[in-house]
């Protein structure tokens, strides 16, 4: 459940070299949960940033999975900003919609049987996608953003930024890590998510 009038803390930053790029990683807490984003060069608030915000998917991110594309869309978007110089990468601790990662495989055993994620989800007794934005604010405040290109297909998370009172000067597709793995999984996120 959201918790609006909940505080995000900056806790800590520090180098953090990559494949893309040598980033500043910066950690957020907010509801108890920690929270990262990554700079890449100079931001500033009188030039749209390139920004991604990104919901944790360990799976994807981390093991390569090809039943998403939320690695193949990470890794787009920080060759984005490796090759504009700059960018802000707003990573969120909330793995599988939001419901977690013992939930999340629940639901993979689910899809597995035929369900598909968003059904899934609701079997388990979840909302279908159980993602809050509302640190986002306190985030962008820190940086002194208040206008972004936006790399994303969620207008969930269009909307969301825009509440926080964010310009959104451009949106920018993704479009990555199709195969036929997650065909399924992303005619899901056009159907039910409504992802544009």
């Amino acid at each position: 459940m959201s918790q609006g009038n909940a505080k995000t803390i900056f806790e800590a930053h520090a180098d953090l070299p990559t494949v893309y790029g040598d980033f500043k990683i910066h950690v957020f807490t907010h509801n108890g949960k920690e929270h990262l984003a990554l700079v890449l060069g100079d931001i500033h608030a009188n030039t749209p940033v390139l920004t991604r915000v990104h919901s944790e998917c360990l799976t994807g991110d981390g093991l390569f999975s090809l039943r998403c594309d939320c690695g193949p869309q990470l890794a787009f978007a920080m060759d984005m900003m490796r090759e504009r110089k700059a960018g802000l990468l707003i990573y969120l601790r909330q793995e599988g919609r939001g419901i977690g990662l013992v939930e999340k495989i629940k639901a993979y055993a689910l899809q597995d049987q035929g369900e598909d994620t968003f059904t899934a989800n609701i079997k388990l007794g979840h909302p279908a996608d159980n993602r809050e934005y509302d640190m986002l604010k306190d985030v962008f405040a820190h940086f002194d953003i208040t206008k972004i290109d936006l790399l994303t297909n969620n207008p969930e998370k269009i909307a969301a930024i825009k509440a926080a009172g964010i310009e959104i000067k451009n949106r920018l597709p993704i479009k990555a890590g199709h195969n036929p793995h997650n065909h399924a999984y992303l005619q899901t996120k056009t159907d039910k998510f409504n992802h544009l």
